[in-house]
């Protein structure tokens, strides 16, 4: 049974892979973005709620490190604990698990009584938020065709990164003044939460994914879902556009057993290597930039401000990964993007000039989403249907983890440093994650899935 469904497989890969782009393909990308959205929504939310407790109600010392790494440490956990919940139940319902969990954990903590309430709701929010970019990495790389896989996973991550600067604009009108005598973070978590159910009103009707279905041996579910990826879905399925030579390996069940295989080990080992320190570069300036002008001297609103001009690099940068990643290979863009992206960081934390304040931010946020964009692909498509979110998801937690170390190791350097001495140490961190990448990391573009992983 195993070799029949393997066979299957295989065969419903290379179909999928060969499909024409779709209305369905496109209706996958809308709604995984907008999931996203409210992902990264939630993610630099904590940078805004950090610096408006701070300048407004005196919090700081180990509450405002706790609160920064409140949120990443419950995405680390959520990560690695229900990111290969998709490759146990399916892709779609482990979405709408996700979706649900954090919109009701958002929710609760805009009605927080205290700091140490609104802590304890950041963490369990972060579970249902730190599964969501493993699902959305796998479920992406399952059903898009190798040709366009790149190119629209860059789409659906360009709408999530939207959200920064909506975020980052709604956060100057919101935060000292608030809306009714409600204070402007606590509706901002509000938003949160609602936007969070009707995106996962959005998602019931996505299909399951077909090479998951394939792999649990459920052939005419697979099928069926197939033909929802035709580009006409009142045709006739396409016939199989070959017949394996000899079955492919029976598939191993246990995560551990599968991914001890080489070249998953090694791949696995890189990944882990490289999310321990990618997390400085990205989210070092993230949730920190608006603090980083603050102890320059800039009162909280300039620092709003000019953090929220530099947000648009985020989706502006998106955007341009899409032919990037279409016209050069994933390995090397992602190494590529991680130098330029230490390069503008350093400026930025250097320069006095407020235009050139603005213009470093920009180009460091752009840079750091094509970047994200890349690897978020890339990491994918590195591992076999079976484990597929699982080795994303327990990697991935692993930057989440770092994410949330952040505060306690930059914060100390910042106020003792100065912005120089801290994006130096986020330097060095980026120098390790390229070198991971450069030593193990496969080719990947214009692949098919199957062809990638082996065995």
């Amino acid at each position: 049974m195993a070799q029949t469904n393997d066979a299957l497989l295989a065969d419903i890969g290379q179909r999928l892979d060969d499909l024409p782009v779709g209305p369905m393909h496109r209706r996958v990308v809308l709604a995984v973005g907008l999931g996203l959205f409210f992902e990264i929504y939630e993610i630099f939310l904590s940078s805004t709620i950090s610096t408006t407790l701070k300048t407004q109600y005196d919090l700081g010392g180990t509450e405002l490190k706790l609160l920064l790494a409140s949120t990443f440490l419950g995405m680390f956990i959520g990560s690695a604990a229900l990111g290969g919940l998709a490759d146990r139940i399916g892709r779609r319902r482990a979405f709408l698990f996700n979706l649900t969990w954090f919109s009701v954990w958002t929710l609760i903590g805009a009605f927080s009584l205290n700091p140490a309430m609104l802590v304890a709701t950041r963490f369990l929010a972060g579970l249902g938020i730190g599964a969501e970019y493993p699902v959305a990495d796998a479920y992406l790389s399952d059903v898009l065709p190798k040709s366009d896989r790149g190119r629209l996973a860059a789409w659906a991550y360009t709408c999530s990164f939207v959200a920064v600067p909506v975020l980052g604009f709604m956060s100057l009108g919101l935060t000292e003044h608030g809306l009714l005598g409600v204070p402007g973070w606590r509706l901002l978590l509000v938003i949160g939460s609602i936007g969070a159910v009707a995106v996962a009103l959005l998602r019931r009707g996505l299909p399951e994914s077909p090479r998951w279905l394939a792999g649990v041996g459920r052939s005419d579910d697979a099928m069926a879902a197939l033909r929802r990826f035709e580009t006409d879905p009142t045709t006739a399925p396409v016939a199989a556009t070959r017949e394996p030579d000899s079955p492919p390996p029976a598939v191993v069940t246990k995560p551990l057993k599968r991914l001890g295989i080489s070249p998953y080990r090694q791949r696995l080992g890189m990944l882990a290597v490289f999310h321990v320190f990618q997390s400085f570069g990205y989210y070092g300036f993230g949730t920190l930039a608006a603090l980083v002008l603050v102890s320059r001297g800039y009162d909280v609103t300039t620092s709003l401000l000019y953090t929220s001009l530099s947000y648009l690099g985020y989706p502006v940068g998106s955007v341009l990964a899409i032919p990037l990643l279409r016209w050069f290979e994933r390995k090397y863009l992602v190494m590529g993007s991680i130098g330029a992206l230490a390069a503008f960081g350093l400026l930025f934390a250097t320069v006095h000039q407020t235009a050139l304040i603005v213009v470093f931010g920009f180009l460091t946020t752009a840079t750091s989403n094509v970047f994200s964009n890349v690897y978020h692909v890339y990491q994918a498509e590195i591992f076999p249907t079976d484990v597929r979110a699982t080795a994303v998801g327990w990697t991935y937690s692993l930057s989440r983890l770092s994410s949330a170390a952040l505060p306690f190791v930059l914060i100390p350097v910042l106020d003792e440093y100065g912005a120089t001495a801290m994006f130096t140490v986020v330097l060095l961190a980026l120098a390790i994650a390229t070198a991971a990448v450069a030593w193990v990391g496969p080719k990947t573009s214009r692949r098919n899935l199957e062809e990638i992983n082996p065995v």
